[in-house]
């Protein structure tokens, strides 16, 4: 199954990990990174060439830079551009999206159908003859409509959801390399992840702990959801969070006594979390 990689460019956290939740229900995304603003989502773009953008272009903080002009920097090195998904609150602006070919203009917030229909269209691009598609009207800064060429790679199980096709998948699988030794932990046995200075402990399922000599954040930036960072200190696996008590600002892991603070800095992932939880096979009693 192809696989369809896809980069974030918004100043919002919670409007990225909205995002990546509602991306994760499609087995065929594969999420690379997010960019805060309009020199970092730049450059990861032109490095990993990915097939999907998802673009704030008019974000709270106008120190980020983000607009419609990052799409056009964009020509400037691509001869093939990806697929550049606006996400925005306003509506106002989708006319002068559409004059720089955007794929699709999604008001916030994201959902799951609207994703769906942008793959689906999608897909539909795909299968069509060249001659039936669609003519640009600005040639100088047309698309191109073939399939890119994207290395696959292997994600953790996405949340429940309708996906467009459904295929198992291999679980990912972490190398944590120290002098010449390599160990290898499936990602789906991980609880969480400790910050402890500049390396990070990681704490699996069945109580043992390593080290891994890399920041937290590099982590944060690496892996997908179900890991989600609730705290300066930790990244939590979503699948082993028995409880969440918003009065005590904790998350208790399934089958321990290990109690996971979250701050305010990131409580609005955690209630992405809460509503993630109630929109699967759920009931409240």
């Amino acid at each position: 199954m192809k696989k369809y990689s896809y980069i974030i460019v918004d100043n919002d956290a919670e409007s990225v990990l909205r995002t990546r939740i509602v991306a994760e229900g499609f087995s065929e995304l594969t999420f690379i990174a997010s960019a805060t603003n309009y020199h970092q989502g730049l450059n990861l773009v032109l490095e990993h060439r990915p097939s999907f953008v998802f673009l704030e272009i008019d974000p709270e903080d106008s120190s980020s830079q983000l607009s419609l002009s990052f799409i056009g920097e964009l020509y400037r090195y691509l001869s093939i551009i990806p697929k550049i998904i606006v996400t925005t609150t306003r509506k106002d602006l989708a006319f002068e999206a559409i004059q720089y070919n955007v794929f699709d203009y999604i008001l916030k917030p994201l959902t799951h159908i609207d994703l769906l229909k942008t793959l689906l269209k999608f897909e539909k691009n795909l299968l069509e003859p060249k001659e039936m598609r669609s003519i640009e009207t600005k040639p100088e800064i047309s698309t191109n409509n073939e399939i890119l060429v994207l290395k696959e790679e292997n994600i953790p199980a996405a949340i429940p959801g309708q996906n467009i096709n459904l295929q198992a998948q291999e679980p990912l699988v972490i190398c944590i390399k120290s002098y010449g030794d390599h160990r290898y932990i499936n990602a789906d046995d991980i609880c969480y992840f400790q910050a402890d200075n500049n390396s990070t402990d990681i704490y699996l399922n069945s109580g043992d702990m390593i080290t891994a000599f890399k920041t937290l954040k590099h982590f944060e930036q690496v892996l997908s959801y179900p890991f989600i960072r609730i705290h300066n200190s930790y990244i939590i696996n979503r699948s082993y969070i028995a409880r969440i008590h918003n009065g005590n600002s904790v998350c208790y892991i399934k089958n321990s006594t290990k109690k996971i603070p979250f701050s305010k800095t990131y409580k609005s992932n955690v209630d992405l979390i809460i509503t993630d939880f109630s929109a699967g096979n759920y009931l409240e009693v």
